[in-house]
C-alpha cells in the first residue's frame, strides 16, 4: 500500500477549532519551558490530554515553517513574455529551492506571483536576493509574506 503524502495548509489562527489553538498554546509552553510536563500544559490551557496528543504533531505555528527556511515571496510584475522565467531562473541560481508557484491572470498589464521556496540551499542572502529581483525592471514590487524570515 503507497504511503499517503502529507499536505500542508497555511490557515489564519481565527478560523482554527478552540482545541487547535489550545494545542499550540500547551505546545508553546513545552517549548518555552514554562510548565514542567504535558500534564501541566493542557492543565493550564484547559486542554484534555487527549486532544493535545490528537493534534500535537498536526498543527504547528508559521514560525516552524520559517524556522525549516521555508518563506513565501509576493511579487506585482508586468505581463510581458519571459518575466516569470527570468525571475525563476534568478531564484534557482541563488540556491533557491522553490516549492510552489501561484500566478493570478495579468489584469492591467499587471500580474501577482506568490512562490513559496525553501532556503536552506541559498548560497546567496535573503537581501540580496530580494535586491536583485527589485532591480529587474518588470518587477514592480517584492514582499516577503513570512513575517520571521
Amino acid at each position: 500500500m503507497a504511503e499517503k503524502e502529507e499536505q500542508f495548509y497555511l490557515v489564519r489562527s481565527d478560523v482554527l477549532p478552540e482545541s487547535m489553538k489550545k494545542t499550540l498554546q500547551a505546545k508553546e509552553l513545552l517549548e518555552r519551558k514554562k510548565v514542567a510536563s504535558v500534564f501541566d500544559a493542557v492543565q493550564q490551557v484547559d486542554l484534555s490530554r487527549s486532544v493535545f496528543y490528537k493534534y500535537r504533531d498536526a498543527v504547528f505555528p508559521f514560525r516552524a515553517m520559517v524556522k525549516q527556511r521555508m518563506i513565501t515571496l509576493f511579487f506585482h510584475l508586468e505581463d510581458r513574455t519571459g518575466t516569470l522565467s527570468e525571475l525563476l531562473a534568478i531564484v534557482a541560481r541563488s540556491g533557491g529551492n522553490i516549492l510552489t508557484i501561484h500566478q493570478t491572470i495579468p489584469l492591467q498589464g499587471r500580474a501577482n506571483v506568490t512562490i513559496s521556496l525553501n532556503t536552506a540551499g541559498m548560497h546567496t542572502d535573503i537581501q540580496s536576493l530580494l535586491d536583485e529581483l527589485r532591480a529587474l525592471a518588470y518587477v514592480d514590487k517584492v514582499e516577503i509574506l513570512s513575517s520571521e524570515a
